[in-house]
């Protein structure tokens, strides 16, 4: 009787039993609710592992190679990496890489799909149900019902990242159906199934395999598979024979036959471990690291703790399946203690759960299928997340229970359906409405965490809120408080988790780059590298404090430390080539630029800091390569796309540069930008385009001195004095030491032909006293040419001596000398002058003009002075 009942339930059940119409709008009344309770999940912007995983990830980038999603992990380091986590799944990448492809880097395409990918999940789980679990179909409705409102799916569905969880959820199930229909199983209790689909088979290993690759979990189908099939249909038959008195050759005969499809798909299932071993392979060997805080139970010394606390919280587990009342995005250090005693109460939830899970056992064997589903479904891929191979980087987190509470959601409705049978007709009604209200009250609990899930600052208070003794959540919120200039908040909350976990060295760290005195950030630094010396973040930190402070030794030591334990931290090899600059060692400096691009060539900001570089070292043909690199590898790197445009301005390429600078202000509206394209349309004559530019630019900054000054210069030159003046005479009003404006003043009142004042405005710029010497030169030698213009040459020519005594290498105001000596017959003097300008500048015709009219001069001063 036992085994008829197991085999029974290979048999797939007919939808034809059911009215279609009664089955479609069952399936669209599921669809309709996975999408109502979800709808206000699409307005959600990218929050916590959504950045890394998407924002920053080099390989979901346009034109990033599709090799390297193979050769990664799936935040876009490589596998043998150390610092890699080893989370190989390349197809959920390539799903990121199609969204941004289709819909670019809108969040509401992102969410969308994994809405869409819910439904389907919540669909085929109530196939499934159809299929292999329950008789009534009501029942397969009621499952998949409870699992498309349960509160648990909420990051997986609602955070983007979280597809990994359901896009394999998806290819779990339709590999565990395939399986199911590769094997034929007779109606007759008393016949075995004895052939096998190889198609179906095939697809089944194939969709299986893809679920790996989406995620780690998607693995467990192929246990889930073997067992259901070796329980529920050969386990009786195969006992029978092998614990038969007599194995006879007919049963040794019906042996094998029974046996043959199980051969064949265990043969096909070596295919999976050579799967398995190439994706050990592809770890390089080597497991990932985790830090005492991501898992702190697997830390501990002490066997009996760590056992006591993996026991604890796998009923935790359980508890936020049966009731997710409290539910974090992060249940990391503290907030959960580690469990260290026999006697801490909380064993008595573990012991529970053991008894539960050891009748759900033995009732599988008596009850068959429905049971066996629930627990096959619940139990395998919980495995990869219960410490028990291996260490997992986390205490709880709820996206794991997304592809288990489908076993969970079968588990419950399996009671239901007992308690039914055994309940009176009232009380059945009250297992009805109590089952309502549950739906109902999940439901509500879902869409009040999807609205946790729409920004980053709403996750990360609702952390606060929920979990007020978690250190991670306080360190999450500060860096959030950070990132957007909140610094005394995001002190207080570093403070805050350090205070519940001491030992937290990212938190120190932080804290140091917030802190505005040199010798406090200092000392937390140095307290982060005590606690983690291969911290490679505070390594580069205390480097820039040190090299600001001009040890430079130190320095240079720190930072090649930080890219020792963090060879793929780019700004550690800006920071460390730039120190090598300063010290004039271009090529240890190019070398270092070289090597951080070679193990960072994604990184937009290395590549524009090299391209500078090769500017300042006169390699400007080198640099406009890096610029436009750093500019595809980030569309937005509005800093390289101006350096780009000054490069090209210096080749006098104006045309480009303005291109370059224009595309620049599509990313954003910056004074940085729009100062060098109103120089560039200043220099080129374009004089109102530069007002309006410069204009804009005073808008954005009003309290620029330097942008008004540009803007009273533009309109000197485009021929409206009477406005420039007046502006510069407001700037100086507002500004007490202000000699550039002086200098247009003069620059006004000379070109107004009014001398006087223009040589007042000069005197007054000097009386601000410089610091300056050429400063100071400039000044001199304007005043020289207002005095020339008045023609008092004598003062003038003090002036110029004044303007070379400061500034030996002006060869305009030796020339000017070289001038007025000539205007006053001492050719001696002049042509001394004028050799002196001409060294500077061997090129000026001018020159070569005067010291020709000297020479045709002296010539005729020597023939009057022959006899005749």
């Amino acid at each position: 009787m036992v085994s008829s009942v197991l085999s029974s339930a290979h048999a797939p059940r007919r939808l034809s039993a059911l009215p279609r119409p009664a089955v479609g709008v069952r399936y669209a009344a599921l669809v309709a609710v996975c999408a109502l309770c979800y709808s206000n999940s699409l307005w959600g912007e990218f929050v916590h592992d959504d950045i890394w995983a998407i924002t920053n990830n080099p390989d979901v980038r346009p034109g990033s190679s599709l090799r390297s999603i193979f050769t990664n992990d799936f935040w876009g380091k490589r596998m043998a990496d150390n610092t890699s986590h080893k989370s190989y799944r390349p197809l959920c990448i390539l799903t990121f890489k199609l969204n941004i492809l289709l819909g670019g880097m809108t969040p509401f395409y992102f969410h969308l799909v994994n809405v869409f990918l819910h439904c389907m999940v919540t669909a085929l789980l109530m196939l499934t149900c159809e299929q292999c679990v329950f008789e009534d179909s009501n029942f397969s409705f009621l499952t998949a019902l409870l699992f498309s409102v349960h509160p648990i799916h909420t990051e997986a569905v609602s955070g983007i990242v979280g597809r990994a969880d359901v896009l394999a959820s998806v290819l779990f199930l339709l590999s565990f159906l395939s399986y199911i229909r590769s094997v034929s199983a007779s109606r007759m209790a008393d016949e075995f199934p004895h052939t096998v689909s190889v198609l179906s088979l095939a697809l089944s290993l194939l969709l299986g395999t893809c679920a790996m690759l989406v995620k780690e979990t998607g693995v467990t189908v192929f246990g889930v598979c073997v067992l259901y099939d070796f329980l529920s249909l050969n386990d009786c038959h195969i006992w029978l024979c092998f614990h038969s008195r007599h194995l006879s050759h007919s049963r040794l005969k019906e042996l094998v036959r029974i046996s043959s499809p199980f051969v064949k798909r265990a043969f096909l299932f070596v295919q999976v471990t050579v799967i398995m071993f190439f994706r050990l392979w592809l770890m390089g060997g080597s497991m990932p690291l985790f830090s005492e805080q991501d898992n702190p139970a697997s830390f501990s010394p002490y066997l009996l703790t760590r056992f006591l606390t993996y026991c604890y919280l796998l009923a935790f587990n359980a508890w936020l399946l049966l009731a997710p009342i409290v539910l974090c995005y992060d249940w990391q250090v503290g907030s959960i203690p580690l469990v260290e005693s026999l006697w801490d109460g909380r064993n008595i939830a573990s012991l529970t759960l053991a008894l539960v899970m050891l009748a759900l056992i033995l009732n599988c064997k008596m009850k068959g299928k429905e049971v066996l589903v629930g627990m096959l479904f619940l139990v395998f891929p919980f495995i990869p997340a219960s410490n028990l191979f291996f260490r997992v980087g986390f205490v709880v987190a709820e996206r794991v229970l997304y592809m288990p509470s489908m076993g969970y959601c079968v588990l419950v409705v399996h009671g239901l359906n007992r308690l039914y049978s055994v309940v009176s007709r009232w009380g059945a009604a009250a297992l009805t409405v109590s089952m309502l209200v549950v739906l109902l009250l999940f439901s509500w609990k879902t869409v009040q965490q999807n609205e946790i899930w729409l920004s980053r600052e709403a996750l990360f208070r609702s952390g606060i809120q929920t979990l007020p003794h978690n250190a991670k959540v306080h360190y999450n919120y500060a860096n959030f408080l950070k990132d957007r200039g909140r610094n005394q908040e995001a002190i207080y909350h570093y403070k805050t988790a350090l205070r519940l976990y001491p030992r937290h060295a990212s938190a120190l760290n932080n804290l140091g780059t917030l802190t505005h005195q040199a010798e406090e950030a200092e000392v937390y630094y140095r307290r982060a590298l005590n606690i983690n010396p291969q911290h490679n973040r505070a390594l580069f930190n205390l480097g820039n404090l040190l090299k600001s402070q001009g040890k430079e030794e130190e320095a240079e030591r720190m930072l090649k430390e930080s890219i020792r334990f963090g060879p793929h931290f780019a700004d550690a090899y800006s920071s460390l080539a730039s120190l090598y600059a300063d010290q004039g060692h271009s090529k240890e400096a190019n070398e270092i630029y070289t090597k951080g691009i070679e193990n960072c060539p994604d990184s937009s900001d290395l590549h524009n800091n090299y391209g500078v570089f090769l500017v300042d070292t006169g390699h400007g043909d080198r640099a406009a390569f890096h610029y436009q690199e750093a500019v595809r590898l980030k569309p937005s790197h509005y800093v390289a796309m101006v350096n780009l445009g000054r490069l090209l301005r210096s080749s006098n390429d104006n045309k480009e540069a303005e291109l370059w600078y224009k595309r620049a202000l599509q990313v954003v509206r910056k004074v940085d930008i729009l100062t060098p394209l109103g120089a560039l349309y200043y220099n080129t004559g374009r004089y109102e385009e530069a007002l309006e530019v410069y204009r804009e630019a005073a808008t954005l900054q009003p309290d620029s001195t330097d942008i008004w000054l540009a803007l009273a210069q533009v309109l000197a030159m485009a021929g409206r004095s009477s406005e420039a003046e007046k502006m510069t005479l407001g700037i100086i009003s507002k500004t007490s030491n202000c000699i550039e404006c002086y200098r247009l003043l003069s620059a006004i009142y000379s070109k107004q032909g009014s001398h006087t004042e223009a040589l007042d405005a000069l005197k007054t710029a000097l009386q601000q006293e410089p610091s300056d010497p050429a400063a100071r030169a400039e000044l001199h030698f304007s005043m020289g040419n207002q005095l020339r213009e008045m023609n008092e040459l004598d003062r003038a020519f003090q002036s110029y001596k004044l303007a070379v005594e400061l500034k030996p290498d002006q060869s305009q105001a030796w020339m000017n000398m070289g001038g007025i000596q000539h205007i006053k017959g001492d050719y001696a003097a002049a042509r001394m002058f004028y050799q002196r300008a001409l060294l500077l500048s061997p090129g000026s015709k001018l020159l070569k003009e005067n010291l020709a009219k000297l020479d045709r001069l002296e010539k005729k001063l020597q023939g009057k002075q022959q006899p005749c």
